[in-house]
């Protein structure tokens, strides 16, 4: 029997490694010398995260990204194929480093992230090409703001390609590191964005706005059809098409590590489009995903 090669969502984005240092000793043991939990190295990005997760809920998924001929990329290249997902959209490229993300997780698992200059990637760019004649039904902006997807252009052509192919678009956005980028360069194709996924801090800084609704709405004001603010604990905040706001909690889990929490949320959510639930269930099945990764170290 051949495998079918058609996915059902083609996702686009960064593919990383993370080291991730649980709890860190702020005071040090010896001069210049400090001791942590534990160190152990993860595959991480906003774009692998997600694709794994979507392939562990049972879906086919080709990601789009790009790594660098070293270890790194190698592990990640591993992992693509353990998972079984579509890699024919992974380019490995000689003139890049293959980006590792420092990650300091804490007791309660909140985290911060230190990022080099190897997630710009150069200038390599996906190809819109990679939607033709796919069949696949999302379009996931794994990374917008971030590279491969934090320069208008290409992200222009990508949103545009996708719905001549019929496809919905779907975006989880990560803030600005090397490049600038904003809703402002990218106002022409916002009303082709179908759910947007902004964690609460995301929010702020493209709307300028504290109050959860107001976020919402003012992402809603540029044109772009239902909002899905993820905010950590308070679970998530959405705004619908239809103009309903409404809050779907967060499960009551002890968390270990945030990472990669909003990725799989973000999984969750599109399995269930794709068996077409509501928004309201699409949230919960993301609730759960969320809930099951943040009782572990790494995404």
């Amino acid at each position: 029997m051949t495998e079918n090669k058609s996915p059902e969502v083609i996702c686009i984005g960064q593919m990383v490694v993370d080291c991730i240092t649980r709890n860190r000793q702020i005071t040090s043991t010896r001069k210049n010398v400090y001791v942590a939990d534990s160190i152990s190295l993860h595959p991480g990005g906003d774009a692998l995260n997600e694709a794994r997760s979507l392939s562990r809920l049972g879906h086919k998924v080709r990601i789009v990204g790009v790594v660098g001929p070293d270890a790194a990329g190698q592990l990640l290249l591993s992992v693509l194929e353990k998972n079984k997902m579509l890699a024919d959209g992974i380019s490995v490229d000689p003139s890049l480093v293959t980006p590792v993300a420092n990650l300091l997780v804490a007791e309660n698992g909140e985290r911060e992230s230190i990022n080099s200059p190897a997630t710009k990637l150069g200038s390599w760019q996906p190809d819109p090409q990679v939607f033709s004649g796919s069949g696949a039904k999302i379009l996931s902006l794994a990374s917008l703001f971030r590279a491969p997807l934090d320069q208008p252009e290409p992200v222009i052509r990508l949103i545009r390609r996708a719905k001549e192919e019929g496809m919905l678009v779907c975006a989880d956005t990560k803030l600005p590191t090397y490049r600038s980028i904003g809703l402002d360069d990218l106002e022409e194709i916002l009303p082709l964005i179908d759910y947007i996924f902004p964690n609460e801090n995301e929010a702020e800084f493209m709307t300028c706005q504290k109050d959860f609704r107001r976020m919402a709405e003012a992402l809603h004001d540029r044109g772009i059809k239902n909002i899905i603010i993820k905010a950590g604990g308070q679970g998530c905040f959405v705004r619908e098409e239809n103009g309903s706001f409404y809050q779907v909690p967060a499960l009551p889990v002890e968390a270990v590590d945030s990472t990669g929490a909003g990725d799989n949320f973000v999984a969750g959510f599109l399995s269930g489009l794709l068996q077409d639930k509501p928004i309201s269930e699409c949230c919960r099945i993301g609730t759960r995903n969320a809930a099951e990764c943040v009782q572990r170290q790494g995404a």
